[in-house]
């Protein structure tokens, strides 16, 4: 038995409101862009199935980046850096590969946490901006705050009672950087409030990222008050997770350091004259 014909299409290929279609398809990059594809293919004679595809890959990429546009966004970044801006040069211990799986869809699927300990200007909220940038090119979602800000917020709502409804919003996200444990001082509620934060994520397997720059196998419990909860804080985040040395001279005062090596001589001085004075001193 022959194969049916296909029936005529209902419609006039030749009429029909393509914009209008592809509105209700929400199809937004496909409405911007089929004048200029069907140009494009008449010229390059392509073939109906080339011409979907580029049509239908377009979409999909226009798609992809403005979810992540969304997502930075939704992050709050203190700014945007990428791995490929760090410089690994000035750092004697650490490269890209140490940080492997936390560049990959592994960081979320397995609930791998990170501490990035460090002085100041080493990098570190450098790094973990750079690998909460990567887990949202790999689709997830990320947020960013401060210990002292986290710890602020969760403190009044447990004051207010009203805790949970405050955790919400760090719980939610695929992964959370907690940027700058130990460089302020915190109130007595510190340590509690930041438990429950590490401990529902160590219930959910979602991950986390720390920068510090007080060591958090000795200094925590004095910086959070409490040596048993900071303990038990360290337990969890360490149970599938790494402690990251990051060294080297900081990234902010490097140049002063170049300058020294260059032209012995007191470089705080130079560097605070006008420019004018220091080029007549050079000259």
């Amino acid at each position: 038995m022959s194969a049916k014909a296909p029936s005529p299409p209902v419609f006039d290929p030749t009429t029909l409101d393509l914009d209008s279609l592809l509105k209700r398809l929400h199809l937004a990059s496909a409405r911007r862009n089929w004048r200029t594809l069907v140009e494009r293919a008449e010229t390059e004679r392509w073939s109906s199935r080339e011409f979907l595809g580029v049509l239908v890959t377009e979409e999909i990429a226009q798609r992809q980046q403005t979810r992540i546009q969304r997502a930075v966004r939704h992050a709050r970044f203190p700014f945007l850096k990428t791995i490929d801006d760090f410089d690994f040069s000035l750092q004697s211990s650490l490269r890209v590969q140490l940080l492997g799986t936390y560049l990959s869809p592994e960081l979320v699927s397995e609930g791998k946490n990170l501490i990035l300990l460090g002085k100041s200007g080493r990098g570190k909220t450098h790094l973990a901006v750079a690998i909460a940038y990567r887990a949202i090119q790999n689709g997830f979602n990320a947020f960013f705050v401060t210990a002292a800000a986290l710890i602020e917020e969760l403190s009044a709502a447990s004051s207010a009672g009203r805790l949970r409804d405050a955790l919400a919003s760090y719980l939610q996200p695929h992964l959370l950087v907690v940027d700058e444990l130990g460089y302020l001082s915190y109130g007595p509620e510190a340590a509690n409030v930041l438990f429950h934060v590490v401990n529902e994520r160590h219930i959910r397997r979602r991950p986390m990222v720390f920068t510090t720059n007080k060591s958090p196998l000795t200094a925590w419990g004095e910086v959070l008050h409490d040596h048993d909860l900071a303990e038990a804080i360290v337990d969890r985040v360490l149970e599938k997770g790494r402690l990251i040395v990051v060294d080297g001279p900081s990234y902010r005062t490097r140049h002063l350091e170049l300058s020294k090596e260059k032209q012995p001589g007191d470089v705080s001085k130079e560097h605070a004259a006008p420019e004018g004075e220091v080029h007549r001193r050079r000259t």
